[in-house]
């Protein structure tokens, strides 16, 4: 017989029971190995995955504390935000991008920023290659190069004004809340109509791509077999497009660190 979780939850926060709450953990530590895995696949193999899965449980744990279980917000789609925020932060404080990499990268977001205002639309591969003096093999493999580390950063921080406290997660913004202060719905409600409006002036493709993996779940490998293109062309579209949102964004003052 199927276990009612409604109750379990309810056992837990209005009861304060304990075993319901570890109930709660192991019930859902699925969702830990889930995210685990769809984010090991793109990092560098400096990152092991139980550090991830370590790092998961944490994000399950704080997720099951702050959850109101009678608001109608499925507890899945509120955990996972919060499980990938957690590894998304022990992957910053681990520090496990080269600094190298890191430059490199500023570099080529600073070239679609300054090609992309100057032509008034989104740089070709030809135009940016040319911007920086190097091949089109040679953009292409820094692309390659830059892949692990674009990987997560829609869940990047956006800087508060107040400490950390008041930072907020570009992925939180694209997802209900549920707040009940007014000053945090506006603030929500523009940076989604920033978001949204960086996102529209992608190319096509990548546009597609950043839809897909951000906003239906699925891996590289499943968006390259729904466009019928290689997983390495997905993530080069997926690089290019994280760069120029990274850029857009900064522009404006959302600067993405």
């Amino acid at each position: 017989m199927k276990k009612d979780m409604g109750m379990v939850w309810v056992h837990y926060k209005e009861k304060d029971d304990f075993e319901a709450r570890d109930e709660l953990i192991i019930h859902y530590a699925h969702l830990v190995k889930y995210v685990a895995n769809r984010l090991a696949i793109h990092l560098s193999s400096v990152v092991e995955i139980d550090e991830l899965y370590s790092y998961g449980i944490e994000g399950l744990i704080d997720a099951i504390e702050k959850y109101d279980h009678k608001r109608n917000i499925k507890f899945e789609t509120y955990a996972i935000t919060r499980i990938r925020g957690s590894m998304i932060d022990g992957l910053r404080a681990m520090d496990w991008v080269p600094v190298s990499v890191r430059q490199k990268g500023k570099e080529l977001e600073k070239t679609y920023v300054a090609l992309e205002k100057s032509l008034g639309r989104a740089a070709s591969d030809e135009e940016v290659a040319r911007e920086l003096g190097i091949s089109i093999d040679s953009l292409h493999g820094l692309l390659r190069e830059l892949a692990s580390t674009t990987i997560i950063s829609l869940d990047d921080f956006l800087p508060g004004e107040d400490g950390d406290d008041k930072k907020k997660r570009i992925v939180d913004m694209l997802v209900d809340n549920n707040t009940d202060d007014a000053q945090e719905i506006i603030e929500f409600k523009e940076v989604k109509q920033l978001l949204a409006r960086s996102i529209s002036k992608l190319p096509e493709k990548e546009k597609t791509v950043i839809y897909f993996y951000y906003f239906e779940g699925l891996t590289l490998k499943e968006i390259g077999a729904t466009l019928d293109l290689s997983e390495s062309r997905i993530s080069q579209l997926h690089t290019k497009a994280i760069l120029r949102l990274r850029g857009s964004l900064s522009k404006k003052k959302y600067m993405l660190v």
